[in-house]
Protein backbone atom coordinates (compact mmCIF):
# COMPACT_ATOMS: atom_id res chain seq x y z
CA UNK A 1 0.00 0.00 0.00
CA UNK A 2 1.61 3.38 -0.92
CA UNK A 3 1.89 5.87 1.16
CA UNK A 4 2.14 9.57 0.68
CA UNK A 5 6.08 11.37 0.35
CA UNK A 6 6.35 13.59 3.58
CA UNK A 7 6.33 17.42 2.63
CA UNK A 8 9.59 18.64 1.98
CA UNK A 9 8.63 21.76 2.09
CA UNK A 10 9.71 24.08 5.41
CA UNK A 11 7.61 24.49 8.09
CA UNK A 12 6.58 28.20 9.06
CA UNK A 13 8.28 29.16 12.04
CA UNK A 14 5.65 29.58 15.02
CA UNK A 15 4.45 32.82 16.01
CA UNK A 16 6.64 34.24 19.19
CA UNK A 17 4.15 34.12 22.34
CA UNK A 18 4.43 37.81 23.43
CA UNK A 19 4.20 36.28 27.05
CA UNK A 20 7.50 34.67 26.34
CA UNK A 21 9.17 36.84 23.22
CA UNK A 22 10.98 40.44 24.08
CA UNK A 23 9.10 43.11 22.59
CA UNK A 24 11.83 45.74 21.13
CA UNK A 25 12.18 49.08 18.89
CA UNK A 26 16.05 49.48 19.64
CA UNK A 27 18.19 47.13 19.84
CA UNK A 28 20.69 47.25 22.94
CA UNK A 29 23.36 49.21 20.93
CA UNK A 30 20.73 51.52 20.24
CA UNK A 31 20.89 50.94 15.78
CA UNK A 32 19.08 47.59 15.33
CA UNK A 33 15.42 47.93 15.15
CA UNK A 34 13.10 45.11 15.30
CA UNK A 35 9.63 46.82 15.30
CA UNK A 36 8.75 50.52 13.98
CA UNK A 37 7.14 53.22 16.66
CA UNK A 38 6.46 56.41 14.52
CA UNK A 39 6.20 59.31 17.24
CA UNK A 40 6.75 63.13 16.09
CA UNK A 41 10.45 64.50 17.23
CA UNK A 42 8.97 66.87 19.97
CA UNK A 43 7.52 63.39 21.27
CA UNK A 44 11.05 61.93 21.14
CA UNK A 45 12.85 64.98 22.35
CA UNK A 46 10.32 65.33 24.76
CA UNK A 47 10.70 61.53 26.59
CA UNK A 48 14.58 62.42 25.88
CA UNK A 49 14.51 65.31 28.38
CA UNK A 50 12.10 63.44 30.91
CA UNK A 51 14.71 60.71 30.89
CA UNK A 52 17.62 63.19 31.65
CA UNK A 53 15.35 65.40 34.12
CA UNK A 54 14.84 61.87 36.21
CA UNK A 55 18.24 60.62 36.21
CA UNK A 56 19.26 64.37 37.28
CA UNK A 57 16.72 64.76 40.15
CA UNK A 58 17.49 61.51 41.64
CA UNK A 59 21.10 62.41 41.73
CA UNK A 60 20.58 65.46 43.57
CA UNK A 61 18.29 63.42 45.81
CA UNK A 62 20.66 61.08 46.88
CA UNK A 63 23.02 63.69 48.00
CA UNK A 64 20.86 65.04 49.92
CA UNK A 65 19.70 62.27 51.59
CA UNK A 66 23.44 61.17 52.18
CA UNK A 67 24.11 65.14 53.52
CA UNK A 68 21.16 64.12 55.88
CA UNK A 69 19.14 66.89 54.37
CA UNK A 70 16.16 64.33 53.53
CA UNK A 71 15.29 60.73 55.05
CA UNK A 72 15.44 58.88 52.73
CA UNK A 73 15.02 58.25 48.80
CA UNK A 74 14.72 55.60 46.23
CA UNK A 75 16.33 56.31 43.01
CA UNK A 76 14.96 54.62 39.35
CA UNK A 77 18.35 54.90 38.02
CA UNK A 78 18.27 52.43 35.38
CA UNK A 79 14.44 52.22 35.04
CA UNK A 80 13.45 55.62 34.13
CA UNK A 81 12.13 54.40 30.48
CA UNK A 82 9.03 52.58 32.49
CA UNK A 83 7.79 55.69 34.03
CA UNK A 84 8.74 58.17 31.29
CA UNK A 85 7.20 56.02 28.35
CA UNK A 86 4.20 55.37 30.62
CA UNK A 87 3.45 58.60 31.22
CA UNK A 88 3.36 59.35 27.85
CA UNK A 89 1.40 56.92 26.46
CA UNK A 90 -1.69 57.66 29.12
CA UNK A 91 -4.38 60.37 29.17
CA UNK A 92 -4.55 63.52 31.61
CA UNK A 93 -7.76 61.67 32.66
CA UNK A 94 -6.21 58.27 33.81
CA UNK A 95 -5.50 56.65 36.93
CA UNK A 96 -1.69 55.52 38.11
CA UNK A 97 -1.34 53.13 41.38
CA UNK A 98 2.64 52.90 41.44
CA UNK A 99 4.94 51.30 43.20
CA UNK A 100 8.30 52.84 44.24
CA UNK A 101 9.99 53.60 41.13
CA UNK A 102 6.63 54.92 38.74
CA UNK A 103 6.64 58.63 40.68
CA UNK A 104 8.57 60.36 37.58
CA UNK A 105 5.16 59.71 36.08
CA UNK A 106 3.56 62.58 37.85
CA UNK A 107 6.24 65.21 36.42
CA UNK A 108 5.95 63.93 32.49
CA UNK A 109 1.93 64.48 33.08
CA UNK A 110 2.33 68.18 34.70
CA UNK A 111 2.93 67.98 38.49
CA UNK A 112 4.79 70.74 39.83
CA UNK A 113 8.48 70.03 40.39
CA UNK A 114 8.80 72.22 43.50
CA UNK A 115 5.87 70.27 45.08
CA UNK A 116 7.16 66.47 43.95
CA UNK A 117 10.39 67.91 46.07
CA UNK A 118 8.62 69.19 48.76
CA UNK A 119 7.02 65.48 49.72
CA UNK A 120 10.39 63.98 50.19
CA UNK A 121 10.93 66.99 53.07
CA UNK A 122 7.63 66.91 54.39
CA UNK A 123 7.07 70.02 54.77
CA UNK A 124 4.75 72.58 54.16
CA UNK A 125 4.78 72.51 50.63
CA UNK A 126 3.73 69.13 50.14
CA UNK A 127 0.42 68.69 48.85
CA UNK A 128 0.42 65.35 51.28
CA UNK A 129 1.20 67.69 54.31
CA UNK A 130 4.02 65.90 55.21
CA UNK A 131 1.89 62.40 56.15
CA UNK A 132 3.69 60.16 53.77
CA UNK A 133 7.12 58.35 53.69
CA UNK A 134 9.68 60.07 51.14
CA UNK A 135 9.38 58.71 47.28
CA UNK A 136 5.99 58.14 47.88
CA UNK A 137 4.63 60.73 46.20
CA UNK A 138 1.27 61.26 44.75
CA UNK A 139 -1.34 63.52 43.77
CA UNK A 140 -4.99 64.22 42.88
CA UNK A 141 -4.34 66.71 40.30
CA UNK A 142 -2.61 64.15 38.23
CA UNK A 143 -4.79 61.33 38.95
CA UNK A 144 -1.72 59.35 41.11
CA UNK A 145 -2.49 57.49 43.97
CA UNK A 146 -0.78 57.01 47.06
CA UNK A 147 0.87 53.91 47.83
CA UNK A 148 1.89 51.76 50.27
CA UNK A 149 5.56 50.27 51.33
CA UNK A 150 3.96 46.49 51.75
CA UNK A 151 4.53 45.00 48.77
CA UNK A 152 1.38 44.64 46.43
CA UNK A 153 -1.58 45.94 47.71
CA UNK A 154 -1.89 48.46 45.07
CA UNK A 155 -2.57 46.54 42.67
CA UNK A 156 -6.20 45.09 43.64
CA UNK A 157 -6.91 48.66 44.48
CA UNK A 158 -6.08 50.32 40.76
CA UNK A 159 -8.23 46.86 39.25
CA UNK A 160 -11.04 48.00 41.64
CA UNK A 161 -10.93 51.59 40.33
CA UNK A 162 -10.67 50.45 37.02
CA UNK A 163 -14.02 48.54 37.77
CA UNK A 164 -15.63 51.73 38.86
CA UNK A 165 -14.45 53.51 35.96
CA UNK A 166 -16.14 50.77 33.81
CA UNK A 167 -19.51 50.99 36.28
CA UNK A 168 -19.05 54.45 35.18
CA UNK A 169 -18.96 54.07 31.44
CA UNK A 170 -16.09 56.68 31.48
CA UNK A 171 -13.02 56.05 29.25
CA UNK A 172 -10.29 56.11 31.68
CA UNK A 173 -7.98 53.74 31.81
CA UNK A 174 -5.77 52.39 35.42
CA UNK A 175 -2.14 52.03 35.26
CA UNK A 176 -0.89 49.50 38.15
CA UNK A 177 2.67 49.15 39.02
CA UNK A 178 4.53 46.49 40.72
CA UNK A 179 7.83 44.88 40.69
CA UNK A 180 8.59 41.03 40.41
CA UNK A 181 8.69 39.91 43.82
CA UNK A 182 5.02 41.40 43.90
CA UNK A 183 3.89 38.62 41.86
CA UNK A 184 4.93 35.95 45.04
CA UNK A 185 1.93 38.18 46.90
CA UNK A 186 -1.69 37.04 47.45
CA UNK A 187 -2.87 40.88 46.34
CA UNK A 188 -1.42 39.64 42.75
CA UNK A 189 -3.75 36.51 42.37
CA UNK A 190 -6.72 38.66 43.81
CA UNK A 191 -6.06 41.49 41.38
CA UNK A 192 -5.28 39.38 38.41
CA UNK A 193 -8.52 37.20 39.10
CA UNK A 194 -10.60 39.98 39.08
CA UNK A 195 -8.98 42.12 36.49
CA UNK A 196 -9.24 38.71 33.69
CA UNK A 197 -13.07 37.86 35.05
CA UNK A 198 -14.75 41.50 34.66
CA UNK A 199 -12.21 42.59 31.93
CA UNK A 200 -11.89 46.17 33.85
CA UNK A 201 -9.31 48.77 31.70
CA UNK A 202 -6.61 47.94 33.51
CA UNK A 203 -2.71 48.25 32.27
CA UNK A 204 -1.26 45.98 35.02
CA UNK A 205 2.93 46.52 34.47
CA UNK A 206 5.59 44.54 36.16
CA UNK A 207 8.89 45.95 36.61
CA UNK A 208 11.01 43.16 36.23
CA UNK A 209 14.54 44.27 37.60
CA UNK A 210 15.63 41.34 38.64
CA UNK A 211 16.00 41.91 42.57
CA UNK A 212 13.13 42.37 45.17
CA UNK A 213 15.43 43.93 47.02
CA UNK A 214 18.64 41.54 47.77
CA UNK A 215 16.29 38.37 46.61
CA UNK A 216 16.58 37.57 43.15
CA UNK A 217 13.77 36.46 40.61
CA UNK A 218 14.81 32.89 40.09
CA UNK A 219 14.14 33.04 43.87
CA UNK A 220 10.48 34.48 43.26
CA UNK A 221 9.15 31.92 40.41
CA UNK A 222 9.84 28.83 38.24
CA UNK A 223 7.99 30.46 35.60
CA UNK A 224 10.02 30.78 32.23
CA UNK A 225 8.57 34.61 32.39
CA UNK A 226 6.40 36.80 35.11
CA UNK A 227 4.36 38.06 32.24
CA UNK A 228 3.23 33.96 31.50
CA UNK A 229 1.71 34.34 34.62
CA UNK A 230 -1.00 36.30 32.89
CA UNK A 231 -2.20 34.09 30.99
CA UNK A 232 -3.18 31.89 33.56
CA UNK A 233 -5.70 34.50 34.85
CA UNK A 234 -7.63 34.85 31.05
CA UNK A 235 -5.31 38.21 30.51
CA UNK A 236 -3.52 39.51 27.40
CA UNK A 237 0.17 39.33 28.32
CA UNK A 238 3.24 40.77 26.98
CA UNK A 239 6.91 41.10 27.57
CA UNK A 240 8.55 44.30 26.24
CA UNK A 241 11.90 45.03 26.86
CA UNK A 242 12.17 47.77 30.01
CA UNK A 243 15.14 49.90 29.24
CA UNK A 244 13.68 50.53 25.59
CA UNK A 245 11.63 53.65 26.28
CA UNK A 246 10.01 53.08 22.55
CA UNK A 247 8.83 49.67 22.96
CA UNK A 248 7.38 50.70 26.13
CA UNK A 249 5.81 53.30 24.66
CA UNK A 250 4.16 51.32 22.52
CA UNK A 251 2.93 48.19 23.90
CA UNK A 252 1.17 50.66 27.02
CA UNK A 253 -0.23 52.86 24.62
CA UNK A 254 -1.61 49.73 22.87
CA UNK A 255 -2.77 48.29 25.64
CA UNK A 256 -4.54 51.81 26.77
CA UNK A 257 -6.32 51.73 23.35
CA UNK A 258 -7.58 48.20 23.68
CA UNK A 259 -8.96 49.04 27.45
CA UNK A 260 -10.32 51.96 26.39
CA UNK A 261 -12.70 50.37 23.55
CA UNK A 262 -13.48 47.98 26.06
CA UNK A 263 -10.78 45.25 25.33
CA UNK A 264 -10.27 44.80 28.78
CA UNK A 265 -7.09 44.33 30.55
CA UNK A 266 -3.06 43.66 29.48
CA UNK A 267 -0.80 42.29 31.68
CA UNK A 268 2.98 44.00 31.04
CA UNK A 269 6.22 42.48 32.20
CA UNK A 270 8.97 45.44 31.26
CA UNK A 271 12.00 43.24 31.46
CA UNK A 272 14.64 46.00 33.28
CA UNK A 273 17.49 46.08 35.87
CA UNK A 274 18.11 48.62 39.04
CA UNK A 275 21.36 49.72 38.52
CA UNK A 276 21.50 51.34 41.99
CA UNK A 277 20.86 50.50 45.69
CA UNK A 278 17.35 49.58 46.41
CA UNK A 279 16.98 52.83 48.01
CA UNK A 280 19.46 55.18 50.43
CA UNK A 281 18.92 51.84 53.16
CA UNK A 282 20.44 49.33 50.94
CA UNK A 283 23.94 48.25 50.08
CA UNK A 284 23.08 46.01 47.45
CA UNK A 285 27.01 44.90 47.01
CA UNK A 286 26.06 42.18 49.78
CA UNK A 287 24.03 40.50 47.32
CA UNK A 288 24.81 41.08 43.63
CA UNK A 289 28.05 40.91 41.85
CA UNK A 290 29.60 44.32 40.22
CA UNK A 291 30.13 41.59 37.02
CA UNK A 292 26.35 41.85 36.76
CA UNK A 293 25.71 45.49 37.15
CA UNK A 294 27.98 46.44 34.80
CA UNK A 295 26.49 44.07 32.00
CA UNK A 296 23.40 45.88 32.50
CA UNK A 297 25.21 48.99 32.34
CA UNK A 298 25.64 48.54 28.59
CA UNK A 299 21.91 48.48 28.58
CA UNK A 300 21.48 51.66 30.19
CA UNK A 301 17.78 52.88 29.02
CA UNK A 302 19.14 56.60 28.80
CA UNK A 303 22.17 55.86 27.00
CA UNK A 304 20.36 53.56 24.61
CA UNK A 305 18.01 56.85 23.63
CA UNK A 306 20.76 59.23 23.48
CA UNK A 307 22.66 56.84 20.55
CA UNK A 308 19.72 56.08 19.05
CA UNK A 309 18.53 60.32 18.93
CA UNK A 310 22.58 60.91 17.87
CA UNK A 311 22.10 58.09 14.78
CA UNK A 312 18.71 60.14 13.56
CA UNK A 313 20.29 63.51 14.06
CA UNK A 314 18.09 64.23 16.63
CA UNK A 315 20.71 65.43 19.67
CA UNK A 316 24.15 65.05 20.17
CA UNK A 317 26.67 64.59 22.63
CA UNK A 318 26.92 68.50 23.63
CA UNK A 319 23.34 69.38 23.37
CA UNK A 320 22.67 66.52 26.21
CA UNK A 321 25.38 68.78 28.13
CA UNK A 322 23.69 71.66 27.64
CA UNK A 323 20.32 69.98 29.07
CA UNK A 324 21.54 67.88 31.74
CA UNK A 325 22.96 71.51 32.78
CA UNK A 326 19.31 73.28 32.36
CA UNK A 327 17.71 70.58 34.43
CA UNK A 328 20.58 70.86 37.44
CA UNK A 329 19.51 74.54 37.58
CA UNK A 330 16.07 73.82 37.49
CA UNK A 331 16.14 70.69 40.17
CA UNK A 332 18.57 73.01 42.67
CA UNK A 333 16.43 76.16 41.96
CA UNK A 334 13.51 73.78 43.44
CA UNK A 335 15.10 72.24 46.41
CA UNK A 336 16.05 76.04 47.55
CA UNK A 337 12.84 77.04 47.44
CA UNK A 338 11.45 73.96 48.86
CA UNK A 339 14.07 73.49 51.64
CA UNK A 340 13.12 76.81 52.95
CA UNK A 341 9.57 76.31 53.93
CA UNK A 342 8.38 75.59 57.05
CA UNK A 343 7.33 72.69 58.90
CA UNK A 344 3.69 72.04 57.67
CA UNK A 345 0.90 73.35 60.37
CA UNK A 346 0.47 70.96 63.26
CA UNK A 347 -3.28 71.91 63.52
CA UNK A 348 -3.18 70.13 59.79
CA UNK A 349 -2.78 66.45 61.75
CA UNK A 350 -6.92 66.77 61.97
CA UNK A 351 -7.72 68.01 58.33
CA UNK A 352 -8.74 65.64 55.59
CA UNK A 353 -10.36 62.82 57.78
CA UNK A 354 -13.91 63.94 58.31
CA UNK A 355 -16.21 66.60 56.56
CA UNK A 356 -17.28 67.54 59.60
CA UNK A 357 -14.92 67.52 62.81
CA UNK A 358 -16.44 65.56 65.72
CA UNK A 359 -16.69 67.19 68.94
CA UNK A 360 -13.95 65.49 70.81
CA UNK A 361 -11.26 66.30 67.76
CA UNK A 362 -12.69 69.98 67.91
CA UNK A 363 -11.28 69.86 71.70
CA UNK A 364 -8.33 68.61 70.86
CA UNK A 365 -7.59 70.84 67.93
CA UNK A 366 -8.86 73.81 70.66
CA UNK A 367 -6.43 72.69 73.20
CA UNK A 368 -3.21 72.08 70.67
CA UNK A 369 -3.20 75.25 69.33
CA UNK A 370 -3.43 76.76 73.15
CA UNK A 371 -0.25 75.27 73.36
CA UNK A 372 3.00 76.73 72.79
CA UNK A 373 4.59 74.77 69.96
CA UNK A 374 7.25 72.32 70.66
CA UNK A 375 11.24 73.83 70.32
CA UNK A 376 12.96 72.98 67.06
CA UNK A 377 16.45 72.98 65.98
CA UNK A 378 18.06 72.75 69.34
CA UNK A 379 16.24 75.89 70.85
CA UNK A 380 15.57 76.07 74.72
CA UNK A 381 18.13 73.34 75.07
CA UNK A 382 20.95 73.83 77.94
Amino acid sequence: MAHDSPSTAPLAPAPIDPALGLITVMGVEGATETRTVDLPEETLLGMYRELLRVRVLDARMIVLQRQGRVGFYGASTGQEAVPIACGFATKKSDWVFPALREQAIMLVRGFPLEQFIAQVFGNSGDVLKGRQMPSHMSGRSVNQVSWSSVIGPQVPQAVGAAWAAKLRKTSDVVLAFHGDGATSEPDFHAAMTFAGVYKTPSVIVCQNNHWSISVPTSRQTASKTIAIKGKAYGVESVRVDGNDVLAIYDVVRRACDKARAGGGPTFVEALTYRIGAHSTSDDPTRYRSEAEVDKWRQRDPVERFHRWLIERGLTSDARRVEIEAELDREVIAAIKAVEALPSPPRESIFDDVYAELPWHLREQREELLRSPPAPSHGEGRG
